[in-house]
């Protein structure tokens, strides 16, 4: 394939990923923005999981009891994430309620106010305006078939964006012109101009987005790649060793005796086995020091439910290869990686399709135009 020929091709690879897939760019980008921050407007939306000072020492076990209390039909496990020091919300999972039954992923989300131990909400996943939007970034509000195209659109974004590269790619010896901006020229170039630079902007940022999302959406499409980094270690989730028909030991001693082993690290959240799961044991998800992102820390702990005794623990420092990999996944996705710069950053990411997407369209438009311009004249060339 000639040079002219290979450029004609990767031009309506260009062309029509962006014509076919821009909506759906755009739509991703500016709710990707939005999800940056979901956690802190969710209380836009509903005032009843607003922040809130704790009063007392909050005590997660008592949280446990009312979450049991008003839910006593369900006997599985919750997931109860952790306060930020200093807060009384406390915010449970119940993550395969029997009314979503069939769903890849739709936890009840249950809230008790840890000064007053009552439930100030319960709603399930897809009910509030945030998760909601989670649900249409994630999965285009289609589960598991939306994931998988959500996985396929970042797939293509990165093409459309290698691909416009590529077409750029100046000559040597040309580069100060192809990086050139002429406020002055005709209104096709400045649109070229601003295509241009909007591409070269975005070519890193939205590449890392794309590329993180795909992974996060679909994991096994891209399983075997990821898995040349060095194969995932095998994961066994430890059993309580104590009898199982013993007491279990409240939630705070756990967490206060997995403290003490190691006081390095920030319990994040804490699964706690219900009762129809007698031999499950806790299992908590820390934070060691200098773990990317804070919300997806990559470290867990297992302990058992009735002795308190860590059955095994997972460091991020001995994670490799695809591990490690899958550790960077959501910190890079989010922002949280580079703290509230990073967030800052990809929230403005999120606005780059929209630039790209219709400075894009117009600059088809003219192109279209001129073609068309050159049609005419060669039929009245013919004529005459």
């Amino acid at each position: 394939m000639t040079r002219r020929a290979l450029r004609a091709a990767w031009l309506r690879l260009h062309r029509w990923l962006g014509l076919g897939l821009g909506a759906w760019l755009v739509l991703l980008g500016l709710s990707g923005s939005v999800l940056v921050f979901y956690v802190e407007i969710e209380p836009w939306f509903d005032a009843r999981v607003a922040p809130r000072p704790a009063e007392r020492p909050v005590s997660i076990e008592a949280v446990f009891q009312a979450l049991q209390a008003a839910h006593p039909e369900r006997g599985g496990g919750w997931r109860i994430e952790l306060p930020a020091p200093g807060q009384a919300l406390v915010t449970a999972r119940y993550l395969k309620p029997q009314e979503r039954e069939g769903h890849a992923f739709a936890p009840l989300l249950v809230s008790v106010d840890a000064n007053t131990h009552e439930v100030v909400a319960s709603r399930f996943w897809g009910e509030t305006a945030m998760t909601w939007l989670y649900d249409l970034h994630y999965a285009l509000l289609l589960d598991l078939p939306g994931r998988c195209a959500v996985a396929l659109v970042g797939v293509a974004l990165a093409l459309s964006l290698l691909s416009g590269l590529w077409l750029w790619w100046p000559a040597p010896g040309r580069w100060r012109q192809a990086l050139a901006f002429k406020r002055e020229a005709s209104a096709p170039r400045r649109v070229y101009d601003l295509h241009k630079w909007s591409g070269l902007l975005a070519l890193p940022l939205l590449l890392v987005l794309g590329v993180t999302g795909s992974v996060l959406a679909w994991p096994q499409l891209h399983a075997p790649w990821v898995n040349l980094l060095g194969a995932p270690a095998a994961q066994r989730t430890p059993l309580s060793r104590s009898d199982p028909a013993g007491a279990r030991l409240p939630v705070d001693a756990v967490l206060a005796r997995v403290q003490a082993r190691f006081p390095q690290t920030q319990p994040r959240w804490i699964d706690v086995p219900g009762a129809a799961e007698p031999a499950a044991a806790y299992r908590l998800r820390v934070r060691w020091p200098g773990e990317p992102g804070d919300r997806f820390p990559a470290g867990v702990v297992w302990a058992d439910a009735r002795s308190g005794d860590v059955l095994a623990a997972r460091a991020p420092s001995a994670l490799r290869g695809a591990d490690k990999f899958n550790q960077w996944l959501h910190p890079l996705h989010s922002g949280e990686a580079f703290g509230l710069a990073g967030r800052i950053v990809v929230f403005a990411s999120g606005l780059l399709p929209l630039a790209l997407a219709v400075t894009g369209v117009m600059r088809w438009g003219h192109k279209r135009r001129a073609a068309g311009v050159v049609r005419s004249r060669g039929r009245l060339c013919g004529h005459e």
